[in-house]
């Protein structure tokens, strides 16, 4: 069953990259002639190393060459989210909850200094399915917000981010 670049691949290919042991964080094609399948992916415990990677190529390669679920030619890449990493999924803002972010909407919100898409905040995570975040250019205001109006949201890479990227990989480490 061959689909097109432009329909939803995320239900194809999340299946497999489960049973492979990862957690899909985003999957999207990229490119115009020459396409790219990227697909970010991460083990259950936030983590995902070159190892991981091969591991999860292989599996979804091997999907792909059984399968063949997407028309043409493309190439596939697989990566970690990375520190600064793109939040996707409605559970993303939870957890990253105290963290700043960069964020883009598909709409306007209203805000204290007009209506707004655009965001450099920190999150505070869901209300429902409306995420908060409160952004200090505009005071201690906080923002709601639809989260199918997201179009693109990032963590920005501070220190408070880093120091608790270098503790859970500590914790890992002592784990294994």
């Amino acid at each position: 069953m061959a689909v097109s670049a432009a329909t939803n691949l995320e239900p194809i290919f999340e299946p497999v990259i489960e049973k492979a042991g990862f957690n899909l964080v985003r999957l999207r094609m990229m490119g115009g002639a020459a396409r790219t399948l990227q697909v970010m992916a991460e083990r259950p415990d936030g983590s995902m190393d070159v190892e991981g990677c091969a591991i999860l190529s292989h599996a979804l390669l091997d999907f792909i060459e059984t399968q063949d679920p997407i028309e043409g030619e493309y190439e596939i890449e697989v990566s970690s989210p990375g520190i600064d990493r793109p939040l996707t999924r409605p559970m993303d803002f939870t957890r990253w909850s105290g963290h700043e972010a960069k964020i883009e909407l598909s709409d306007f919100v209203p805000t204290p200094k007009g209506d707004r898409k655009r965001f450099r905040a920190t999150l505070l995570g869901l209300d429902g399915s409306d995420v908060v975040i409160r952004d200090t250019s505009l005071g201690s205001t906080d923002i709601k917000f639809p989260f199918r109006v997201l179009v693109n949201a990032k963590l920005v890479l501070t220190d408070k981010l880093i120091n608790e990227d270098l503790k859970a990989r500590a914790a890992r480490e002592t784990q294994e």
